[in-house]
């Protein structure tokens, strides 16, 4: 039985991958800043929180993560902890750093430092490229980060080639577009969008208030996203993959889909605020995901519609089976 070690396995990409794990055999280890006192309600949600051990790990103190990887002995451990909003690393651009650079600094160290055969998996970022100017970027674009989130971001990146290179560790990197499930938190847009819609389509008269609708995203289902991580550390080299749909649509196309699916204009529900408005924006984003078909034979299933429908489905009836 091999034997994964998640970081931040209570969040909506570690509780899905801890299912698939599980699903292909695997004793699964997550860990959390508190493993004592956090709900992990996503992982109940699975039906798979009795299944896991759980550590309580402080991934800026070297010495957690040292004592949590010397203890299992993991054969792969997976990266996905860390401050994980583009807004809120405006408003927090140290906690994102330490959290999101010195996190994964500190567990590549800890796989030199024990010399253990880890496979080592990185959760990268689109928001490392900036903004391409409508060229889809791929594994060899250049990266120009604008906001606190992608250049912490850009650094784990970095660290991890880095130790690839000069060290000989099995180490890769997804850099991940955006990828929605109900799982996403409410701070969220596209879970903002699909709580308002389905409030408003129950009777409530508010507004949804939103910042710049014309930004461009690639949105794909997040439950097929996991399945990459997986993917890459199976490759007899290491090597970094774009994972995507390679299809961008803006904020107000999902805003349509959302309220369409209830069938609501969202003309007559929305208002636009400034405030709302990030000090740097990325106006669009495009991917190539091709390498990750050639190489791990990976194409994603879903697309922006498919997953507006499968959200709003799981909000508006909990135990329709959507998860």
């Amino acid at each position: 039985m091999k034997k994964a070690l998640i970081f931040g396995i209570s969040g909506q990409d570690g509780s899905y991958l801890a299912r698939f794990l599980l699903g292909k055999g695997y004793e699964v280890i997550g860990t959390s800043r508190d493993a004592q006192i956090a709900g992990f309600e996503n992982l109940e949600r699975l039906g798979i929180r009795e299944k896991l051990l759980l550590e309580s790990v402080s991934l800026v103190d070297f010495r957690s993560v040292l004592q949590v990887v010397d203890r299992y002995k993991p054969d792969e451990i997976y990266n996905l902890a860390g401050q994980g909003s583009v807004g809120l690393s405006f408003e927090h651009p140290v906690e994102t750093f330490q959290s999101l650079g010195i996190g994964t600094l500190n567990l590549l160290e800890v796989i030199r430092f024990l010399g253990a055969p880890i496979r080592f998996y990185h959760a990268g970022s689109s928001e490392c490229f900036g903004d391409t100017g409508g060229t889809a970027a791929d594994e060899s674009t250049p990266f120009h980060p604008r906001s606190p989130y992608g250049v912490a971001k850009a650094a784990g990146f970095w660290q991890t080639v880095n130790y690839r290179e000069a060290y000989g560790i099995f180490a890769c990197s997804g850099i991940l577009f955006n990828h929605e499930s109900p799982f996403r938190p409410e701070r969220f847009v596209t879970r903002k969008v699909v709580n308002a819609a389905c409030r408003i389509a129950r009777g409530s008269r508010e507004k949804l208030l939103l910042g710049n609708i014309a930004v461009e995203r690639d949105w794909g289902w997040a439950p097929e996203y996991v399945e990459a991580m997986w993917l890459m550390l199976r490759r007899e080299i290491p090597g970094d993959y774009v994972i995507a749909t390679g299809e961008s649509h803006t904020l107000e196309d999902f805003v349509d889909a959302v309220f369409s699916c209830l069938d609501l204009d969202w003309r007559e529900h929305v208002e636009i605020g400034r405030e709302l408005f990030r000090p740097a924006d990325i106006l669009r984003m495009k991917a190539d995901p091709g390498k990750a078909w050639r190489e791990l034979g990976w194409e994603a299933r879903s697309r922006m519609r498919d997953v507006a429908r499968r959200m709003v489905r799981a909000e508006w009836d909990p135990d329709n089976g959507s998860l």
